[in-house]
């Protein structure tokens, strides 16, 4: 979903997973190059804020868990390339650019084994925005403390 106003873009995402056993990968992987090439489109006429559960763990540093997920859809160097790529593409990750070292900073749990209780999570929730938006990034919150779900809501305070 995108919404325009004067000075932005927003756009809503929930980015497919590529699924149990990695059967949806090669959809996810053409995906991320579709979906580069709208946000790069849009950010070519005025800045972009994208928020959404990008379902990927871009970091190390962005899962409980590294070693034995190398290969669980999230967190594939597929994956992980792709979100590259978008950064690459001139956007930031709101997050990671103002805590860039914060551990243990997840949007994900999964329901079983207590792990919200354990903080084993994944940060697969972002707000990416338009790199010339750098100067007007005051915050990027996750409310971990916010149950409901398996997912926890982020903020972003942008001065425009």
């Amino acid at each position: 979903v995108t919404a325009e106003f004067p000075a932005i873009y927003v756009v809503a995402a929930y980015v497919p997973n590529a699924g149990r056993g990695l059967t949806r990968l090669d959809y996810r992987q053409r995906w991320d190059v579709a979906f580069r090439a709208y946000l790069t489109r849009l950010d070519s006429q005025k800045p972009v804020a994208l928020c959404g559960d990008l379902n990927v763990a871009h970091q190390e540093l962005d899962l409980r868990h590294p070693g034995p997920n190398r290969r669980s859809a999230g967190f594939t160097a597929e994956e992980r390339e792709g979100f590259g790529s978008l950064l690459a593409a001139g956007f930031l990750d709101s997050f990671r650019h103002l805590y860039p070292t914060l551990p243990h900073a997840y949007t994900f749990w999964t329901y079983l084994g207590g792990a919200r209780q354990r903080n084993v999570g994944w940060r697969l929730d972002y707000f990416v925005l338009s790199r010339r938006l750098e100067g007007a990034l005051c915050d990027s919150k996750i409310r971990s403390r916010v149950l409901g779900s398996d997912h926890c809501p982020i903020t972003l305070y942008l001065a425009l």
